[in-house]
């Protein structure tokens, strides 16, 4: 980690066009993400409208994405264990929304990233995002809000795929 400090909590990454925000409840002031954590939502971002591009396959090509990016996260302890789901809703513009919800079970402030699936009751994958969630204290709960790329429609459910605290 970086000896220097960071205010913001909030991440933003962009996968196969799901645009998808991460808040921390415990405000800033933690020590900053690993540069291969930041570097990993970098490219996830700038990937985003290719992959949302290659029509049926860009789910598929987005959750193999997803999986490498979150492989380099250095230093990285995964925790799908702490992460809980809400209830997948409709939002206003049409889209599956999920609360994601962190704990820290660290004895430091860390940030997350954490990858949601999107299937139907049959287990097919509709889509697949990335969320972060940054600076959480020690101890403390953060929670940010994933958003599918498009309308999905039916009984939607949604799945931890992976996280990672870094």
């Amino acid at each position: 980690m970086a000896g220097h400090r960071v205010r913001t909590a909030v991440g933003v990454v962009v996968l196969a066009g799901a645009v998808l925000t991460g808040c921390s409840d415990g405000g800033g002031d933690g020590e900053a993400p690993s540069d291969a954590g930041s570097a990993a939502a970098s490219r996830a971002a700038s990937a985003a409208s290719s992959l949302a591009s290659q029509g049926a396959d860009a789910v598929a090509s987005a959750t193999a994405e997803a999986g490498r990016w979150l492989e380099e996260i250095q230093e990285g302890a995964d925790v799908k264990g702490d992460v809980r789901l809400g209830d997948p809703r409709t939002d206003a513009e049409g889209r599956t929304t999920v609360e994601v919800t962190v704990r820290n079970t660290a004895d430091s402030t860390k940030s997350f990233a954490v990858q949601v699936n999107y299937t139907d009751p049959g287990g097919t994958l509709l889509d697949t995002a990335v969320v972060t969630v940054s600076d959480v204290p020690a101890g403390k709960t953060a929670r940010a809000t994933a958003r599918s790329s498009h309308d999905l429609s039916g009984d939607v459910r949604a799945a931890v795929a992976r996280a990672v605290r870094y």
